[in-house]
């Protein structure tokens, strides 16, 4: 019996250890800041320029700025591509930093027609549409395993949206459609937007000849409001992005801001998300035009960006 009782012992102890190690993570700056996040070297690339006094950390893989932007601290991080990446680094960056609030930088495909290539918008909501279920096809038409949820948009086709169950210390789990971005942070992007001016043409970036200059046919615009959407997927299809413009009311598309903001909801941090347009997710005339535009629209999302942090309360 002592025996059997010194193995449980044991085995209870070597099952402790893990939990022990990552339930205390080490916070690595005491400075709360501002996490300014990117998916990817473009949009990092502008974010950094107008970065000052930064010194760099590094968490596995990620290279980390800590430094001021518009005299406020900030920490710079890119969430790398894809919704389970941003999601992972989000969590990591608030697990060892004192985030005080959550902001992206980056481009977007997109959706609503009265929005051009180089203009930024600022979603209100964010949505996941492929939280879903892949529908069953029967005599009757398609077959869900369990009915849609209250308020979710159209299926297209067989897919049919199935919402997101996410809670938080203050809120108990709900099945969500859309998280909301933080409602103050979206009024203060409302206020300090209007009237910016942003980048028609910019100049080349790497790779590109000295000669060359990438211009717009017009000026782009800060749009602050609706809907934004994210998934897993390289989106150009004309009529699937049509689909989504017309069910879901999406302004535009991306691979990673709904998954920054439900992390943010679950954690209890503020966040808003910017986005200009590098191209129309399928509805471009000819091309995707996002490695065309992709450097135009980083520049123009990181100075809303900039200004919007410059408009922060001290």
């Amino acid at each position: 019996m002592r025996r059997m009782k010194a193995i449980l012992a044991a085995a209870a102890a070597l099952l402790a250890l893990p939990q022990a190690a990552h339930a205390t993570a080490t916070v690595l700056d005491p400075t709360p800041r501002t996490l300014v996040l990117t998916a990817y070297a473009p949009e990092w690339e502008a974010m950094a320029a107008v970065i000052t006094h930064g010194r760099r950390v590094k968490i596995n893989d990620r290279e980390i700025v800590l430094g001021t932007l518009a005299g406020r601290p900030v920490i710079l991080m890119s969430s790398g591509v894809s919704m389970v990446n941003a999601a992972m680094n989000t969590q990591l960056a608030i697990d060892h930093f004192k985030v005080k609030r959550v902001v992206f930088s980056g481009v977007a495909g997109g959706v609503d027609p009265a929005l051009n290539i180089g203009d930024v918008a600022v979603p209100e909501h964010w949505g996941q549409y492929l939280e879903v279920m892949f529908a069953r096809q029967t005599d009757h038409g398609w077959q869900t395993p369990t009915p849609s949820p209250a308020g979710a948009p159209e299926n297209w086709q067989f897919i049919f949206p199935n919402g997101t169950r996410v809670g938080n210390a203050a809120q108990p789990a709900t099945n969500h459609i859309l998280l909301d971005a933080d409602p103050a942070l979206v009024a203060l992007a409302r206020k300090v937007t209007a009237g910016l001016t942003l980048k028609r043409c910019v100049a080349p970036s790497a790779g590109m000849s000295a000669e060359a200059k990438l211009c717009l046919p017009h000026d782009p615009k800060v749009e602050v409001g609706g809907t934004g959407v994210s998934a897993g997927v390289y989106a150009d299809n004309a009529q699937f992005r049509e689909y989504l413009f017309r069910a879901w009311h999406a302004r535009l598309l991306d691979m990673e801001s709904a998954a920054v903001i439900q992390v943010a909801y679950a954690n209890r941090v503020p966040a808003i998300v910017f986005r200009s347009l590098s191209d129309l997710a399928g509805g471009d005339a000819d091309r995707n035009m996002e490695y065309v535009f992709d450097h135009l629209a980083s520049v123009n999302a990181a100075t809303v960006v900039r200004a919007f942090v410059a408009g922060l309360p001290d």
